[in-house]
C-alpha cells in the first residue's frame, strides 16, 4: 500500500462573517496550508443568510465583490457539497452574515494513516474538539498549577 491509496481525516468547517468583513486574511492563511501540504481542499462555498432567514450560495468566481480573497479559490469544487449541505450549514448562520464552508483533507497525516494500516492498526474511534473548548480547558488548567504530566507533548531534541 502506498501513501497514494490512502488519505487523512476529512472535516470541515463554518466560518460566518458579517456581510461586510469577509476579506482575503482567511483565504490567503487557507492558500499557504495548501502550499505547504498541511490540507488538500476539496470543496470551498461561500453561503449567504439575508436579515430575513433567506439562503443563498454565491457563486465564487462571479461574486468577486462579496467574496473578497476566497474568489481565488473558485476552481475548489469536488462536487461533495450538496444544496442539503448548505442549507445544513446555513441553519447555523445568524441573519445577514456570510459564511465560508470548506471540505478538506488533513494531507500531513497520511504517512501516519498509511503507517498505522501497514502496521495492522484500524481507526476504531475519532472526534473532533472544537479549538475554543481546549483553551478554556487549558485557562482552566493553568490557574490551579497544571502538573508537568499534564503538558501536552511536545518535539524533542534529538538526542533527549
Amino acid at each position: 500500500m502506498t501513501t497514494a491509496d490512502v488519505h487523512g481525516p476529512i472535516d470541515f468547517v463554518l466560518i460566518e462573517f458579517s456581510a461586510e468583513r469577509l476579506t482575503g486574511g482567511a483565504a490567503q492563511a487557507l492558500l499557504d496550508l495548501v502550499d505547504k501540504g498541511i490540507v488538500t481542499l476539496y470543496d470551498v462555498l461561500v453561503v449567504g443568510k439575508t436579515d430575513d432567514g433567506g439562503i443563498y450560495a454565491l457563486d465564487i468566481g462571479d461574486d468577486v465583490e462579496q467574496v473578497g480573497g476566497f474568489a481565488g479559490l473558485a476552481w475548489v469544487r469536488s462536487g461533495l457539497l450538496t444544496e442539503d449541505d448548505m442549507r445544513d450549514a446555513a441553519e447555523t448562520m445568524l441573519p445577514g452574515t456570510l459564511a465560508v464552508l470548506i471540505v478538506y483533507e488533513n494531507t500531513w497525516a497520511v504517512p501516519f494513516v498509511a503507517a498505522a494500516r501497514e502496521s495492522g492498526g484500524e481507526l476504531i474511534a475519532s472526534a473532533r474538539i472544537p479549538a475554543q473548548d481546549v483553551m478554556d480547558a487549558l485557562d482552566a488548567l493553568e490557574a490551579t498549577e497544571v502538573p508537568e504530566s499534564r503538558q501536552p507533548v511536545a518535539a524533542t531534541p534529538s538526542g533527549a
